[in-house]
């Protein structure tokens, strides 16, 4: 049988970034899942890391709506 292992903040917030580039694998999702019942700065990371990706959106509509 193997043994699952929990991941460190270190190892959860580099699959947080990782997500924004790329679909991450079931392991790799389900150990996301388990750290954040564990842990309570990880998912204050991951709303960070939504809203930056929010306002990012925003400026980018911004910039290209406003033709110099």
């Amino acid at each position: 049988m193997k043994r699952i292992s929990i991941r460190s903040c270190r190892d959860i917030s580099s699959l947080v970034l990782a997500r924004e580039d790329r679909a991450l694998s079931w392991p790799e999702r389900l150990a996301i899942r388990v750290h954040f019942m564990m842990c309570q700065a990880c998912p204050r990371f991951e709303q960070q890391v939504r809203t930056m990706r929010g306002a990012l959106d925003l400026w980018r509509g911004y910039r290209d709506d406003g033709g110099d």
